[in-house]
């Protein structure tokens, strides 16, 4: 076992540290919002790419994307230790610490992956028992077989994208990501819609761009890592052991269990919109893929603060974890603050670009104005979950989101959705509460260890 080196002490920050510090964090942030942003625009791309199809294919990409979401939540959660246990490798300096974590990360990872594809793969017969629209549960068929195949080369890339993260060279993940996006564009416009004779394969096609492109992106950032000078320490031979094994599936399961139960709770959101009809589903489907853009700087601001969190904890250095808490807090209630008004301004404009159905369109310019007034508890919730992460603080933070989101958001939704009447926007209005009570909750926790420490 490591060493850990011995704990040092500054009780007095210096002067400006708190400019230094998000600094900082925002030069961590800013490649990781960026790739993490181009994987949300594959979405987006695939929404504007579908829409012209018609409003029961959007529908089907939205109920599938909703049902996805909880795997993208649980995956990421195991990426998420992983990126954690190389951070804390890296601020220790020790090559071998490193080299097993990546590679115990990328072995949980393609189990993982798998796992998680045959699973959702076998939920598809349930849909007609959840009160979905059956023309829409046909037309999305292919694509949900196709879009639980993704799930292995997303979980494999983020793996990798987190060893980058952790180096310090997270300008690595994004160029890969945004070759996704790249290549993305051109093989929906062929695979959706055809070229010359051939028609295309519609909604399907646009799982087949979405899974070609993310593969490609995957086998890139293996060569890296298995030829690159920068990432020689995390391919080192190392023998196996069980416990680093133990030490990611248990602080892994921690944080997927919190993430499947943020995006459960999302993704039955998304199919109470299917109580409302296919029009409710397709402006979801708008409003979610926007939303998804959007939260890439909360979610991109929350995996810097892990990492430095937890590069100062593998350096002994305690004393900063308030302060970079504190950094991180700062920096996202300002930038959501931001988002909100831009969401309530831009979000007529955007729903009339992305359909021209006017139920649709009419949907989604007031679900915008809803989701707008929950963004600065959104980022909050979503940064210092973050932060206790990279304490490797999962367990309680876990049972947070858990009960705000099962036990009060989706209640409150579904009491004020439809016992009262009040339709899919009182929905989100449920989950808006969720999200304010997990963020005042987790945010006390982590600041509350951190003056302990």
């Amino acid at each position: 076992m490591t060493k850990s080196p011995p704990i040092r002490h500054d009780p007095t920050p210096p002067p400006g540290w708190l400019l230094r510090e998000m600094g900082r964090l925002a030069r961590l942030a800013l490649p990781i919002v960026i790739s993490l942003g181009a994987a949300s625009l594959i979405s987006v791309v695939d929404t504007i790419m579908i829409a012209p199809l018609g409003t029961v294919p959007l529908a089907a990409a939205s109920i599938t994307l909703s049902m996805l979401i909880i795997f993208y939540s649980g995956l990421y959660g195991f990426v998420s230790a992983v990126g954690v246990r190389m951070a804390e490798a890296h601020g220790r300096g020790r090559a071998e610490d490193l080299s097993l974590a990546t590679r115990t990360g990328l072995r949980v990872a393609a189990v993982a992956g798998v796992l998680g594809a045959a699973l959702m793969v076998s939920l598809k017969p349930l849909l007609p028992m959840i009160g979905q629209p059956p023309e829409v549960i046909a037309a999305a068929r292919g694509y949900w077989i196709v879009m639980s195949g993704f799930l292995i080369p997303f979980v494999l890339f983020y793996t990798l994208k987190g060893l980058f993260d952790a180096i310090d060279q997270p300008w690595i993940g994004v160029g890969l990501a945004f070759l996704a996006v790249a290549l993305n564009i051109p093989a929906n416009w062929v695979l959706i819609h055809g070229v010359g004779d051939w028609p295309g394969l519609g909604l399907l096609g646009a799982g087949l761009a979405s899974l070609l492109s993310e593969t490609v992106s995957l086998v890139l950032a293996w060569i890296i890592w298995r030829r690159a000078a920068m990432t020689r320490a995390a391919r080192m031979p190392v023998a196996r052991t069980t416990s680093e094994t133990r030490v990611q599936l248990r602080e892994g399961a921690a944080i997927a269990a919190g993430y499947v139960g943020e995006g459960g709770a999302y993704a039955v959101v998304g199919l109470m919109m299917g109580w409302f009809g296919a029009a409710a589903l397709a402006a979801n489907q708008i409003v979610s893929s926007v939303s998804a853009v959007l939260y890439m700087v909360p979610m991109g601001v929350s995996v810097s603060v892990s990492l430095r969190v937890g590069q100062a904890i593998g350096a002994a250095e305690r004393f900063r974890l308030t302060r970079i808490g504190t950094a991180a807090l700062v920096m996202i209630v300002g930038w959501m603050a931001l988002v909100m008004l831009g969401v309530l301004l831009a979000g007529g404009a955007l729903s009339e670009v992305l359909s021209d159905d006017p139920e649709v369109v009419a949907l989604a310019t007031s679900m915008f104005i809803v989701v707008a007034l929950m963004q600065i508890a959104d980022g909050v919730q979503g940064t210092m979950l973050g932060a206790s992460r990279g304490m490797t603080d999962n367990r309680v933070p876990m049972m947070i989101t858990l009960v705000s989101y099962w036990i009060v958001a989706l209640p409150v939704g579904y009491g004020l959705g439809f016992a009262a009447g009040l339709g899919p926007n009182a929905v989100w209005a449920g989950y808006g509460l969720g999200l304010a009570i997990a963020a005042t909750l987790i945010t006390r926790r982590f600041f509350a260890r951190a003056h302990q420490s």
